[in-house]
């Protein structure tokens, strides 16, 4: 039964934790400003959404750096700076 305990508080303390990352995630996330799509600067599984081409739908897939038609949101005015483009690829 004791065990039962421990890993109850674990799981709920895990939760607790992850939980206030969220909450503290969010207000930073705003801090940031406004921010632009720029292809083709995101490392192999960094990019923010899905593909351009529709190779995937989801965050986290891009599978090698720098792909063109994989973005990642960057602060608004930096993305040719970094090498990217404001538009997917045709």
């Amino acid at each position: 039964m004791n065990k039962r305990k421990v890993v109850i508080a674990a799981a709920l303390a895990g939760l607790c934790v992850g939980t206030l990352g969220v909450a503290y995630a969010e207000p930073h996330k705003e801090a940031k400003g406004e921010t632009e799509k720029c292809y083709g600067v995101a490392k192999a599984g960094q990019n923010d959404c899905g593909s351009a081409n529709g190779s995937h739908s989801c965050a986290g897939q891009a599978k090698v750096d720098n792909d063109p038609n994989e973005w990642k949101a960057v602060p608004k005015g930096t993305c040719v700076k970094a090498g990217g483009k404001l538009e997917k690829s045709k």
